[in-house]
């Protein structure tokens, strides 16, 4: 995702509005004048500053949300937002109490009225996607066609990389379609025999969420995240970049566009083109 595109997501309230309660009690702190209004009835010799009990909860929310970002795999800063929130605000509700019980219970109804008024914001762009929703639809569109390469997401609905890694998927299915190059997902949460099959955990421990696999002519050729020749898991990062670099999708999406009809050939080059 671009520097401009970013800025623009940012933009929506969704973005802004949690922000705003991530840093607000250490705005509230460092704004004098809503310091002493705030925090006047303690019995700090000056209220402004940060004792060592909240310097050390404002610590430790940053060692979490680094590890946390890590492990969701967040690429991005809007990623590392997103994934930061929950731990932020957990952490300002924190401080908050400990400054008053009545200031906390405030964030805590604050945070419960943002969260129902303001949902995060799903992708609206384009996408080519086909969603499976039954395990044998998608092993026999699997064998049904030969000459088509299906690149395949298993995910879950709950999983934090998984969400995150949804709109750079629709964007690629959007940018790489064709009749002989297709994009599909399929919920592993729902069907527990596909993750089987495919040895893909679903557990809320799984580090394989999501796990994209290049299939053609029916078969697996490559799949990411993999395990090395120890049986070592290994961590991948799901950029919109890597994907493209991984799976080869701008030879994959040539090669698709050369075998097909020169009048359908024709039509995906003019929809490439715009």
């Amino acid at each position: 995702m671009s520097l401009q595109k970013e800025l623009r997501t940012l933009a929506k309230p969704y973005y802004w509005v949690n922000i705003l309660l991530a840093v607000s009690y250490l705005l509230a702190k460092k704004t004098r004048v809503i310091c002493t209004r705030i925090f006047q009835q303690t019995d700090q010799d000056d209220v402004c500053d940060m004792d060592s009990r909240e310097v050390e909860i404002l610590f430790f929310l940053l060692i979490v949300v680094m590890i946390r970002s890590r492990k969701s795999g967040s690429v991005t800063m809007i990623n590392y937002l997103t994934s930061s929130f929950l731990y932020t605000k957990v952490a300002n509700m924190i401080l908050w109490s400990y400054a008053d019980f009545r200031y906390g219970l405030g964030f805590l109804l604050i945070c419960v009225l943002v969260g129902m008024l303001l949902p995060e914001p799903s992708y609206r762009g384009p996408e080519h996607i086909t969603y499976f929703r039954n395990a044998q639809v998608f092993e026999e569109e699997l064998a049904r066609e030969k000459r088509t390469s299906w690149l395949i997401c298993f995910y879950t609905v709950w999983n934090p990389s998984c969400v995150n890694f949804a709109p750079i998927f629709a964007e690629l299915s959007a940018e790489y379609n064709t009749e002989l190059l297709k994009f599909g997902k399929i919920d592993i949460g729902r069907f527990p025999d596909v993750a089987q099959k495919y040895r893909i955990s679903d557990s809320s421990f799984s580090r394989q969420l999501p796990t994209v696999i290049l299939f053609q002519q029916g078969k697996e050729v490559d799949r990411r995240p993999c395990v090395d020749n120890k049986g070592k898991l290994q961590k991948f990062f799901f950029s919109s970049d890597n994907v493209r670099a991984t799976f080869g999708l701008n030879q994959l999406y040539k090669q698709a566009v050369e075998r097909l009809p020169a009048t359908a050939t024709t039509t995906v080059e003019s929809k490439k083109s715009k």
